[in-house]
């Protein structure tokens, strides 16, 4: 497929800490765009960020969850000096289109979006490239270093087991009553390559058109895959995260004993800090206000600057 690029300055000014910053749309194909922020004397690093599961756009956003994460994510460590480009997933472009078809997107899709912003960055004057996956994008990011040269590896709040490992377990926790039926409808994905026999309650995980898409996810294991790896690999999780526990972040690191982890204190998935309950937590996915953890941003700038 033919990349077009399209590339509009939007917006010139100061950030934090004085530094000038030079914001551009940034066209890479008809499936991604995405936002870049370049700091006026940054050298020749830039930290590629890449979003979570879901119709999420390059702030981090989702229709009923407004938080700008990555955007704030984005914006801190180009205040540092970095480079950033973060963009749309593939699925919020197309529902943006009006061209989605659940049953024709593959997680590879993802991946293959990660590849073409890596082979259009390696073409523009940058020769370091840092990979920053948070969530789901942690594994994309995984995967995407196999197949292109990159410098180093973050992968943030990302789950170490395969994605149906950690549905179980997250029902576990909050609706104990559907893990058996969990656990046989994905045996019948894998075993028959669909299921029939699921709850309502689920189906959000296996209406019959979003399957083909659980089908290609299941098939990698972000423990195994991560071992591949031979880059420096810095992995991050919160304390207060209600999606990916850090029982999934010391699964990652046992895989790959040369990574780094760090467990931010009080973080959640949103990468916000939270001082109180679950409610707050909950509503930190739609406050926008919040700032991201600064703690995070410290590590994340050591860690590409190292």
């Amino acid at each position: 497929m033919k990349i077009l690029v399209f590339i509009l300055v939007i917006f010139i000014g100061e950030f934090a800490q004085g530094q000038e910053i030079i914001e551009s749309d940034v066209r890479i194909n008809t499936f991604v765009n995405g936002t870049l922020l370049q700091p006026k004397n940054a050298q020749d690093t830039i930290a590629i960020i890449i979003g979570g599961s879901g119709p999420t756009d390059r702030n981090g956003n989702q229709r009923t969850s407004q938080n700008n994460s990555l955007k704030k994510l984005a914006q801190g460590l180009s205040n540092d000096g970095i480079a950033t480009f973060r963009y749309d997933k593939r699925i919020f472009a197309l529902i943006q289109q009006n061209a989605l078809v659940e049953e024709k997107i593959s997680f590879d899709d993802f991946v293959n979006d990660a590849i073409a912003v890596i082979d259009y960055f390696n073409t523009r004057g940058f020769s370091t490239i840092i990979l920053v996956g948070h969530s789901q994008g942690a594994l994309i990011a995984t995967l995407a270093a196999q197949k292109r040269d990159v410098d180093k590896l973050v992968c943030i709040a990302g789950a170490g087991q395969t994605i149906d490992k950690v549905i179980v377990d997250q029902l576990a926790l909050q609706a104990p009553g559907l893990v058996d039926n969990a656990t046989q409808a994905f045996a019948d994905l894998k075993e028959k390559g669909k299921s029939e026999k699921f709850n309502i309650g689920l189906i959000s995980i296996f209406r019959p058109s979003v399957q083909p898409f659980m089908k290609t996810w299941m098939r990698y294991d972000p423990a195994t895959e991560l071992s591949k790896i031979s880059v420096p690999i810095l992995l991050v999780n919160g304390s207060k995260d209600l999606q990916v526990n850090e029982k999934e972040g010391e699964i990652l690191k046992n895989s790959n004993p040369k990574a780094k982890s760090i467990h931010v204190k009080d973080m959640n998935h949103v990468l916000k800090i939270i001082e109180g309950d679950d409610l707050e937590n909950s509503k930190s996915y739609n406050e926008s206000y919040r700032p991201v953890a600064t703690e995070l941003i410290e590590h994340l700038v050591t860690f590409i600057k190292s």
